[in-house]
């Protein structure tokens, strides 16, 4: 598990944790039975409080990436390839509606976000 937290990001450090740790499942970084690390270590580690890990954790568990088995910890699901796909692409699409949203905000087409998003990518 690697993560990197920035302070100086708009998104919350749980959040941080979140993504990463979720890109590094969906990636196969971290494989099915991993042992995440517990949550107080996890926060030393990081230099984040408890709190912090402890809800990341939480959001991990809410979204089906992990699961915990009580006085053993924090393991990565079980998942087939199919399952990966269709969880990466429910996650993608819906960070996708939010960004849809801004971007209708502002009166954009969707050629113009393309076209953005071309320049960005």
């Amino acid at each position: 598990m690697n993560v990197a937290i920035s302070n100086s990001s708009d998104k919350p450090i749980y959040q941080q944790i979140f993504e990463q740790i979720s890109a590094q499942i969906l990636k196969g970084e971290l494989e099915s039975g991993y042992v995440l690390p517990p949550i107080r270590q996890a926060a030393q580690e990081l230099r984040v409080s408890i709190i912090t890990v402890k809800k990341a954790w939480e959001e991990l568990e809410h979204s089906g990436l992990i699961h915990t088995v009580t006085g053993k910890g924090c393991f990565v699901a079980d998942f087939t390839p199919d399952q990966i796909l269709q969880l990466r692409n429910d996650m993608v699409q819906g960070q996708m509606a939010t960004d849809a949203s801004y971007y209708k905000s502002f009166g954009l087409t969707i050629d113009e976000v393309i076209e953005l998003l071309k320049k960005v990518y």
